[in-house]
């Protein structure tokens, strides 16, 4: 089945360009070339709003980070930034707001697909035998429900983004494994993800805070210096 990318840049060009190599892997393009054309385009509720959205920060009215945050209050597609070299910083805010990925200009088309591709096959990550029969992964006040994507914490449902219950599902899948980046981006994001590292830190830090979570003295997601991160609690035993 074609999936639904939607390419969101004032240039003309790069639109054509990146419209070509898309959908030569398969996707249905749509562009945009403002920020007021992307969120309608993005947040269409007639079947053909993206799965993927590559959103460039420059923009000519509303700048993509300001896009991205009007996305995230209803939206949880894909989303991978596109920025100039200059720009590093407001991709990392933009991590913290929402988006996936980012990619730097220049870039070469054949890496914008792959990362896209990358997205679009993601696999949710199979537990490591905790789970009990109803598949829902039970700690002390904790649960995580792959099925319904739920996370409960003290009674209390919490909305969470799709890669940030994708990283939590994968280390609550195995307490107490140590995970290194490297091997989250690899379960998490595909074994082809070649982008920067520190999407996991900020993605990491965003869950932290959804948990109530305090990273100087954590109780459910622990840093392991130099290395990477655990999941802290144990399973619950059914009597």
């Amino acid at each position: 089945m074609a999936r639904r990318v939607l390419v969101v840049d004032d240039e003309k060009e790069i639109r054509a360009v990146l419209r070509g190599y898309l959908e030569a892997d398969g996707n249905v393009v749509t562009e945009a070339a403002t920020g007021a054309d992307a969120l309608e385009r993005a947040l269409a509720t007639d079947g053909t709003a993206p799965e993927v959205v590559l959103l460039d920060i420059q923009l000519p009215d509303v700048d993509g980070l300001e896009v991205l945050r009007r996305l995230r209050r209803s939206s949880d597609v894909f989303v991978i930034l596109v920025t100039a070299r200059t720009e590093e910083a407001d991709a990392l805010i933009g991590l913290s707001t929402g988006a996936d990925d980012y990619i730097r200009k220049p870039f070469s088309p054949r890496e914008v697909a792959a990362r896209v591709r990358t997205l679009l096959r993601r696999v949710r990550v199979p537990g490591a035998g905790i789970e009990v029969d109803d598949g829902v992964l039970r700690f002390a006040g904790l649960t995580v429900d792959p099925a319904r994507r739920e996370v409960v914490v003290d009674g209390k449902q919490l909305s969470l983004s799709a890669l940030e219950f994708d990283v939590l599902r994968a280390l609550a899948g195995s307490p107490g494994r140590v995970y290194s980046r490297s091997q989250l981006l690899e379960e998490v994001w595909g074994y082809d993800f070649f982008g920067d590292e520190r999407v996991v830190d900020v993605h990491i830090r965003n869950l932290r805070k959804t948990l109530g979570d305090d990273a100087a003295d954590p109780r459910i997601i622990g840093t392991v210096r130099g290395v990477g991160y655990k999941f802290l609690l144990q399973p619950e035993v059914k009597p």
